[in-house]
């Protein structure tokens, strides 16, 4: 096994503490600096973890020139400034969810990552999903036959932000899903919201993607909501499968269930099994970062890379035009 892979964290807020403790577990990374701008937020954490330096300067995980990579965990506004330092250091970069605020900032990073030469990951945790790659490869199989579309629901009664709206906030893990499950370009979005405990702040989105190839996503978003949901349902017209993350070990169902023509040419349905693929049950956040230290080693993510991480923050700013305008369909081909 060659030498661990060098590795600093900036934001240690409640997220950026999920990501403390998963890489100083990672057996490939050797996590050496993590960083944040409240110094009392060091002092509690550094004892916990005596073999990472706890600093508020930035500048000097920038500045070791022994860091390989750098991953992103401060809040979404300073995304591409912080990415943009990182990669100008020459050293890869992760960067959490969503990667920015605007798609003009995320292509501005898109061109920065080409220019550099260097790597740059996203942190959509539903792209290393056990069950999300189960879905993929039912899709891949032909098992489900031809997708027609893909609904999410994510609601519940839960954290209520002042800074982003439920759809920057839930969307986004949501959105990763269905542009990799849906194989067509996104072309047309559509969303309605309701504002109901802050002024200007949705707390409810209902949010419509229609691609190329005739497929389209649906998404239910709300943290309004007297149900905890996080389910998707990927509609075949062979068989259907849903991903219910509130299942503490049926995370996938595959229902044979679909719509079929007689021999008079009517079209009617059928129905047989119910099936309970295996999926593993570790940790996404973990098989992230330890996907991210072996891209890193590699040079290379063949998930939640730069052009993945364009093409979401792409339709969120769409969807949020289309929120902004009453629910007016917005071609994605005009922000591009």
């Amino acid at each position: 096994m060659s030498e661990r892979v060098r590795i600093g964290l900036v934001g240690l807020g409640r997220w950026g503490q999920n990501l403390l403790r998963n890489f100083a577990a990672t057996p490939d990374a050797d996590l050496r600096w993590a960083s944040d701008v409240d110094e009392q937020r060091l002092v509690e954490l550094s004892p916990r973890y005596p073999a990472v330096r706890f600093t508020a300067s930035v500048e000097e995980l920038l500045n070791d020139p022994e860091l390989e990579a750098i991953v992103v965990a401060t809040p979404v506004p300073t995304h591409l400034e912080m990415a943009l330092k990182v990669l100008a250091a020459g050293k890869d970069v992760m960067v959490e969810k969503p990667m920015t605020w605007r798609a003009s900032e995320a292509h501005e990073l898109r061109d920065a990552v080409a220019e550099s030469g260097r790597l740059l990951m996203v942190g959509h945790l539903l792209r290393f999903h056990p069950a999300v790659e189960k879905l993929r490869e039912l899709i891949d199989s032909g098992a489900l036959g031809s997708v027609h579309y893909v609904y999410g629901n994510r609601v519940n009664l839960g954290v209520i932000r002042a800074e982003e709206n439920v759809l920057w906030s839930l969307g986004v893990h949501d959105l990763s899903v269905v542009l990799h499950l849906l194989d067509g370009e996104p072309v047309e979005v559509a969303a309605h919201g309701g504002t109901y405990l802050q002024p200007g702040v949705e707390d409810v989105v209902f949010g419509y993607v229609r691609f190329s190839t005739g497929q389209i996503g649906h998404l239910h978003l709300s943290w309004l909501d007297p149900h905890k949901i996080r389910r998707m349902t990927v509609i075949g017209d062979r068989q259907m499968a849903v991903f219910d993350d509130m299942e503490p070990e049926r995370k996938i169902t595959v229902y044979d269930k679909g719509p079929m023509r007689t021999p008079a040419g009517r079209i009617a349905t059928h129905t047989g099994d119910i099936v309970i693929p295996h999926v593993s049950l570790e940790e996404p956040l973990s098989i992230e970062c330890r996907h991210f230290v072996h891209a890193v080693r590699a040079g290379a993510t063949d998930r939640a890379g730069i052009d993945e991480g364009v093409a979401v923050v792409e339709v969120l700013e769409a969807m949020q035009t289309s929120l902004e305008h009453g629910g007016e369909p917005v071609q994605l081909a005009a922000l591009r």
